[in-house]
């Protein structure tokens, strides 16, 4: 029976890659600090036998002496990675994805681990190529508002393929896209729970500049499978895993109005710095090394989003 170490794993997504894992019947340890995960996200699996929780700061050193025993797969998703948390976290932000990233690597080193870290269509900045290929290099600006997650994530690829080249390390790097479902946070201030609370609410719903900006939104479920397909892989360079369907913000709003059946008006504010304009990933690679691509579709996606914040808002 193999073991997986989930970094971030009380979050958003690392709740979801422990319910994978652990459906796969490997052994899975989960540490996260909770400073934006949740326990609730994982209190079902709290009293499972290969199950383990690990309350731990990923940017401070571990103790090896707590992690016994083999370790096969090492998923580093930790890291606040709402714009909410840019203004409130940076240096946190920062750290973990330096630091963080180069303690797990010294752990996947010393347990001759595979080592997968979730990296960030932020790579790509504010692209001037849409859609975004792994091939481009980005347009980021190095100190704006978002520079202590889109540069932390950019030079942890960096150190990672560093770590693979020096050390041998067995590497892989997702960079991740817009992705949505159950047990996003309520208040992350990202498009799909802001504009969803807002519908449900009856509330004006938030849509910054003209709303022409665009996304693309990947239901987890789908990203889920991607990352699991890429870690049993060979690649070690960095591949898309994303939806790329893309929809522009404003047009989003209206389908969250429509599908819940809100009476909700959409009010526009100023532009936040430095939003990215375009966002879609070029998902050629994962296509060809890893067979994969998104299936389900933004409708479906929605409803079952929706349910799962109409109990989180206590709504029937």
């Amino acid at each position: 029976m193999k073991t997986v170490l989930i970094t971030g794993g009380a979050g958003f997504l690392g709740s979801h890659l422990c319910d994978y894992f652990m459906n796969k019947d490997y052994n899975v340890i989960c540490m996260d600090n909770l400073v934006t995960g949740r326990e609730e996200n994982i209190s079902h699996l709290m009293k499972k036998n290969r199950f383990r929780f690990l309350n731990h700061d990923v940017s401070k050193r571990i103790d090896s002496d707590n992690l016994n025993g083999d370790i096969d797969y090492i998923l580093h998703f930790a890291s606040p990675a709402s714009p909410v948390d840019f203004d409130k976290m940076p240096v946190e932000i920062a750290m973990t994805n330096s630091v963080g990233t180069l303690n797990m690597l010294d752990l996947a080193r010393k347990k001759n681990a595979v080592m997968m870290f979730a990296s960030t269509s932020e790579c790509y900045g504010d692209p001037e190529v849409n859609p975004q290929p792994e091939t481009y290099n980005g347009n980021v600006n190095t100190t704006g508002i978002r520079s202590c997650y889109d540069e932390s994530k950019r030079f942890a690829e960096s150190l990672i393929m560093a770590y693979h080249r020096a050390y041998g390390v067995d590497v892989r790097i997702a960079r991740i896209f817009n992705t949505y479902g159950p047990r996003m946070r309520r208040m992350d201030g990202r498009a799909v729970p802001a504009f969803i609370n807002q519908a449900l609410h009856d509330e004006p719903i938030t849509v910054f500049g003209e709303g022409k900006q665009t996304r693309s939104f990947c239901f987890v479920d789908d990203e889920i499978e991607g990352f699991y397909r890429l870690l049993m892989s060979d690649e070690k360079y960095p591949v898309n895993i994303g939806n790329p369907h893309e929809i522009s913000i404003l047009d989003f709003a209206k389908k969250i109005i429509d599908v819940t059946s809100s009476s909700s008006e959409i009010v526009f504010k100023p532009l936040p710095e430095h939003d990215p304009k375009v966002r879609r990933p070029d998902i050629t690679k994962a296509k060809e090394k890893l067979d994969w691509e998104p299936k389900i579709g933004i409708d479906e996606g929605l409803k079952r989003t929706i349910e799962y914040f109409k109990g989180v808002n206590g709504i029937k």
